[in-house]
């Protein structure tokens, strides 16, 4: 009776060790997917500021209908969540590149306000990690 007690609390371990090794993987997963969804929360907000300073008119400090010169806030440029980059502004679209802190990972966002669609106007494409977060 020793014997088969000892193989029960052994085999006791063993799923208690895969349910933790499995537990931990699911909160990686879901940190990931956590951390993509903050990164383009941020890129649509500093593309909803990109859009502020498009509508401006060129005496007032904005682009006079136009993307050309907009520059990323400071306090945007880096947050808990990523580093932020204009990667072109030019006429009516402008590039914005997002960065994760936590991980390898990147979204690239292409927004033209010219575009007929939403689904044309936000062109977005991950790397990294986020590829598999952001399918």
């Amino acid at each position: 009776m020793g014997q088969q007690q000892l193989l029960l609390i052994i085999l006791g371990v063993i799923i208690v060790g895969i349910a933790i090794a499995v537990g931990l993987q699911l909160f990686q997963a879901g940190s990931i997917g956590a951390n993509s969804d903050a990164v383009i929360n941020d890129i649509m907000n500093i593309a909803a500021h990109a859009d502020q300073y498009r509508i401006r008119p060129k005496a007032m400090g904005g682009g006079g209908g136009i993307f050309d010169g907009y520059q990323i806030p400071v306090r945007l440029v880096t947050t808990g969540n990523g580093i932020y980059e204009v990667v072109s502004a030019v006429g009516a679209v402008v590039t914005l590149t997002g960065v994760s802190v936590s991980y390898d990972a990147s979204w690239t966002l292409i927004y033209n306000v010219d575009a007929t669609d939403d689904a044309s106007r936000y062109t977005w494409t991950p790397t990294g990690l986020f590829e598999f977060a952001g399918s």
